[in-house]
């Protein structure tokens, strides 16, 4: 929609239009990208998740195990792999602790989000 409403942009020295790239439509506009987006929600679950109670379905269904065949190739990516990805890109050390501290988790998630840090490690 960005790229919508703002248009190409002319260009004098080559006399010619062009749509705006990504990098510099999120620069104009100072939004967070989707993926950053998915990337803070995720990690915002996880948090939520973690720090529930071991018995409660969701945080068993967590760490479930299935006992399926994977199929050939590359394997896919798991929810779970996705989740470490980010913890690596926020530089959650210690995060096991900071779970349970749920003002503290908080205030790390939105450090992430201010300073961009997840849409940053995409370029």
């Amino acid at each position: 929609m960005y790229r919508r409403i703002l248009g190409p942009v002319y260009y004098n020295e080559k006399e010619n239009w062009r749509i705006l790239t990504n990098k510099k439509i999120y620069a104009v506009v100072k939004k967070s990208t989707i993926t950053e987006t998915i990337r803070l929600n995720r990690l915002c679950w996880f948090g939520h998740v973690q720090s529930m109670e071991e018995n409660r379905i969701p945080r068993k269904v967590l760490y479930m195990n299935l006992e399926t065949k994977r199929l050939r190739g590359r394997p896919r990516n798991r929810w779970h792999n996705e989740v470490r990805e980010d913890e690596r890109l926020v530089c959650l050390k210690g995060w096991k602790e900071r779970v349970y501290n749920r003002e503290e988790w908080k205030k790390l998630l939105r450090t992430a989000r201010q300073s961009r840090i997840l849409h940053m490690s995409m370029q």
